[in-house]
């Protein structure tokens, strides 16, 4: 009888735990996607500061036409670049949310400049981290998804990329692939700079350096750099 009704209490659960995320994005929903949008119709064009999230230092290279917003982009590689994205965010302004990323490292995330206290973290989605993506975009300017692995199926994945288009939210997706995203970024650690320490390799690592790459239809033909990030 216990594993007859285990399926239907897992289902009232997941409903139940969607519906508390609903009702509380609610309330953030009017006061950030309200202010960041504000009344304008769909086919005004938003001015330049609006149009384009925040990105690191690290990335204007790589994408000097910024990132823009309600896009989707694949991240692979170091764990440092979802985290400076949601640290150059935050110190703008924005709200991010973190999915599926229960290792995430806060205190690295506070040196790179990030308010935490606009920060959400949900580190256990369940079994369906995308929908739970879908339903932070309400109120968020930008969503870092971690799928454990999944590869998110072309139809699923466009409804997804019109919803975040429609809210003006970007989305990170990492962990996994999201078939049909404009942007790839992959950043892999290159080299370590240490400090305090007087011996040559020895001491406290102070900077990561990363082999940065973009390609996608909305970055152009594939691009290098080296940059050092915190």
């Amino acid at each position: 009888m216990t594993a007859a009704l285990a399926p239907d209490q897992a289902r009232n659960d997941r409903a139940e735990q969607l519906q508390q995320l609903r009702s509380k994005m609610a309330a953030v929903s009017g006061k950030v996607g309200a202010g960041r949008r504000g009344q304008s119709s769909s086919t005004d064009l938003l001015p330049s500061s609006n149009s384009l999230l925040p990105i690191p230092e690290s990335l204007v290279e790589l994408l000097p036409a910024g990132l823009p917003r309600g896009s989707v982009a694949v991240l692979t590689g170091a764990r440092s670049l979802p985290l400076s994205m949601a640290a150059a965010v935050t110190a703008a302004g924005g709200h991010v949310a973190l999915i599926g990323h229960a290792g995430a490292g806060l205190l690295a995330a506070a040196e790179m400049g990030a308010d935490l206290s606009r920060l959400a973290m949900i580190p256990d989605p369940g079994t369906d981290p995308v929908e739970v993506a879908a339903v932070l975009m309400d109120g968020m300017d930008l969503v870092v998804l971690g799928l454990g692995g999944r590869i998110v199926p072309p139809s699923r994945a466009r409804a997804v990329t019109a919803r975040a288009h429609h809210k003006g939210c970007t989305l990170l997706v990492t962990g996994g692939d999201w078939q049909g995203a404009p942007i790839r970024l992959d950043a892999r650690v290159c080299g370590y700079e240490m400090s305090g320490g007087s011996v040559p390799g020895v001491g406290r690592i102070s900077r990561v350096r990363l082999a940065m790459r973009a390609r996608g239809r909305m970055v152009g033909p594939g691009a290098r750099t080296r940059a050092r990030v915190g």
